[in-house]
């Protein structure tokens, strides 16, 4: 593997209740338990927050670039994300949700366009067979 870029983050505290910041301080989160996970609703953010925004914003990018080399435009283009945080007899498990629009396109060039991101989002070929990834997509 050529190594493209490496984030590094820190965190500290009490484990889902203190801190997150990375090397270059660009990101510095205070961290919160939310009240459906026992805690008190505070003012930070939560693992399952961060993971929500981050594989929409990688989604995101790999459907831009599917397209991109598609040669269809995909302006105007959303990603609404979810992660919910179950328990299962084996432990808490992920599910993620991801909701994409596209206005510019047509459902059937929508639809192949999202697999496409699909297949080649770092994020989804991480997740894949490991946690449930729900998408729905909306076009024109």
């Amino acid at each position: 593997m050529k190594v493209l870029y490496t984030a590094e983050a820190t965190v500290g505290g009490e484990g889902r209740k203190g801190y997150g910041r990375t090397n270059d301080d660009r990101l510095n989160v205070e961290l919160s338990v939310p009240r459906g996970l026992g805690g008190d609703d505070g003012p930070g953010t939560n693992p399952e927050q961060l993971f929500a925004v981050g594989y929409a914003a990688c989604f995101h990018g790999a459907l831009k670039k599917v397209a991109r080399e598609s040669r269809v435009s995909v302006d105007g283009s959303t990603i609404d994300s979810s992660v919910t945080l179950g328990s299962a007899d084996d432990g808490l498990t992920l599910t993620v949700g991801l909701d994409i629009t596209i206005p510019a396109v047509e459902q059937a060039e929508a639809e192949r366009l999202v697999e496409a991101a699909h297949q080649v989002c770092p994020y989804s070929r991480a997740t894949r067979g490991n946690i449930e990834v729900n998408l729905t997509v909306r076009a024109a």
